[in-house]
């Protein structure tokens, strides 16, 4: 058997509806949104988990906590896996930030593994702190589902970094919804994308929602 790594992002928030920076706010799930974390845990609580790890912000545990509550299962927080800062640019609209940033918003958008919102975090350092969690949870699992709950920029940068693409290009390269899951399989050869952003879990009149 080999390690099935489950990456799920969590469920709606007010601020992925509306398209607003998101990152170290630390937003709750809507009403729709904990219908997303419930829907995923009543399909996928049938498989042989190992573990969970869990980032340590309020919409990441609430969507861990139907999975955890049905498969018996201890969710581990990890500070690592938490959201990208978004420094100055938290809660703000991307018109907001295209009009008052404007440079330091050029500069993200064409090389955010380096540039940063102003006070806020780079790609590069995300990875930083995101992929020390994954290699642990490699090394204690060799084998077996192991499902870890986070969010839409450290899911993609961590994707990026495990296969081997530029983290320059995580915004570009890899698109990540709400309560979507993916799954990277670990064999012989290295990281294998298996699933990417599934969402087929989420009942069709919850999916279908605008800004999900």
């Amino acid at each position: 058997m080999t390690l099935n790594l489950y990456l799920l992002r969590h469920g709606e928030t007010t601020f992925s509806q509306s398209g607003n920076f998101c990152g170290e706010t630390d937003a709750e799930l809507t009403p729709a949104g904990i219908q997303m974390a419930e829907s995923f845990a009543d399909v996928y609580k049938a498989l042989d988990w190992e573990a969970v790890y869990v980032s340590p912000m309020k919409r990441t545990i609430a969507t861990a906590k139907p999975f955890c509550d049905a498969t018996g299962i201890e969710m581990q927080i990890r500070e690592g896996l938490r959201e990208g800062s978004y420094g100055e640019w938290e809660t703000k609209s991307k018109s907001f930030v295209q009009e008052n940033y404007t440079d330091n918003y050029i500069k993200w958008l064409t090389e955010p593994a380096w540039n940063a919102p102003l006070g806020g975090e780079t790609a590069v350092e995300i990875a930083n702190r995101s992929m020390p969690v994954i290699t642990d949870i490699i090394d204690k699992h060799p084998k077996g589902n192991i499902l870890v709950v986070s969010h839409k920029a450290t899911i993609r940068i961590m994707l990026c970094s495990l296969l081997g693409m530029d983290l320059g290009c995580y915004r570009y390269r890899v698109n990540i919804l709400v309560a979507s899951v993916s799954m990277v399989k670990f064999e012989v050869n290295g990281p294998l994308l298996e699933i990417l952003g599934d969402r087929y879990h989420i009942p069709d009149h919850i999916r279908s929602r605008p800004g999900t």
